[in-house]
């Protein structure tokens, strides 16, 4: 099988631990870009990196790029490509447009100019056409346009790849799958010491810590990808893919516990990690954060994404003091981390961060936060050191 080039699109921040996770997974010639990562691989790499990356929101194959700067050359361009390769007068096909151009100004538009020059190439070929089915289309097609350059993906994951396919249940302000992978990632978490997610919500956070730390592929659980409706799908290559990474899995010696304080939210974070398959290595438990003490001997590491005051319903300086007086108080040998989208309610933790990574949650500009609470004083581990 030949090699191609694809390209995993990501979250602002997340572009240098997805170059890592590609690298590591095997991909030839990987190269960051912003908010996203080109590589290349073959079909079996296709189906491995849909399967396996936390990080990645969507892969796309290229197939064509041209130059567009007016509705004609981009239908030309279009009708350059030989759609039958790709799809069947009896099957359907959608179109996801980005432009960033001053030749183009609506997405709608470019979208319904290029189905046109789809439609009209079949239409002259086989005197039939496909149809659209925004919903479950047969194929995915990205068009990418980037002032007069014109780029022609195959979209090979279909539903962004944050739907890992275990988060049924969702409660008032759930976090992306993808995003909570990334924070994990750029934490440095390994499954290399006890876990915990004090505000856990529906248990992503969780699920996705116990993934990363058994090597289970992130997209194990998922119902369905694009390139399974495509004219080379090959189920046995697929199905001695997913037995290959399931090979690589591995043992978790140590703890993964969540807190809530809600009932509600326990109840459904731990349907979530039923459907998961993780029950065997997630506890969850309903306890307010601030009431509690640090349960395990040895070092700790917490991730968490603490409420917001836009989602939810919170009094934000007593919230975040009260949220450092506890790492302080009750939480020696812990590296703790979370993400807020509140940039002023950091200064009432009273402490300092010693990390602080800029990313988005959602369209807030949201800051990644890393503080480091010592066995003893600072000072005394240093002289032990």
């Amino acid at each position: 099988m030949e090699n191609f080039k694809m390209i995993a699109k990501t979250f602002f921040g997340f572009e240098e631990i997805l170059v890592k996770e590609l690298q590591l997974l095997g991909a030839q010639e990987v190269e960051a870009g912003t908010r996203a990562v080109s590589f290349k691989g073959d079909k079996g790499f296709m189906y491995k990196a849909n399967l396996s990356l936390r990080t990645a929101l969507k892969i796309l194959k290229p197939i064509y790029h041209f130059r567009a700067f007016n509705d004609q050359s981009l239908y030309n361009g279009i009708q350059r490509i030989d759609w039958s390769q790709y799809l069947g007068a009896h099957q359907t096909f959608v179109i996801d447009t980005t432009i960033h151009s001053d030749y183009f100004k609506h997405s709608q538009f470019v979208s319904q100019k290029a189905k046109d020059a789809i439609v009209d190439q079949f239409r002259e070929k086989f005197g039939q056409r496909p149809s659209i089915d925004k919903d479950f289309p047969d194929l995915r097609i990205n068009i990418h346009i980037d002032r007069d350059q014109c780029s022609v993906s195959l979209d090979t994951s279909g539903a962004s790849l944050h739907h890992r396919g275990y988060r049924t249940a969702t409660n008032i302000a759930p976090i992306n799958e993808v995003l909570a992978a990334g924070m994990l990632l750029l934490s440095g978490w390994d499954g290399s010491c006890d876990f915990l997610d004090p505000m856990c919500g529906s248990g992503t956070i969780l699920a996705e810590a116990a993934m990363i730390a058994c090597n289970i592929p992130a997209n194990i659980n998922r119902k369905e990808f694009a390139f399974e409706k495509w004219n080379d799908w090959d189920n046995d290559l697929f199905d001695q893919i997913i037995d290959s990474l399931m090979k690589r899995t591995k043992e978790f010696r140590y703890t993964i516990t969540g807190y809530d304080k809600a009932p509600s939210a326990v109840n459904k974070a731990k349907d979530n990690i039923l459907n998961a398959n993780l029950e065997d290595y997630v506890t969850i438990k309903q306890a307010n954060f601030f009431d509690t003490k640090k349960e395990n001997i040895g070092p700790l590491h917490m991730v968490f994404n603490p409420p917001y005051g836009e989602r939810l319903d919170i009094e934000l300086e007593r919230f975040y003091r009260e949220l450092g007086d506890t790492l302080k108080l009750n939480y020696p040998n812990t590296n703790a981390w979370f993400i807020t989208a509140n940039l002023e309610a950091l200064k009432f933790v009273g402490l300092r961060p010693s990390r602080k990574i800029k990313l988005y949650n959602g369209s807030l500009e949201a800051r990644l936060v890393k503080y480091e609470m010592y066995e003893g004083s600072k000072k005394a581990k240093f002289q032990q050191s």
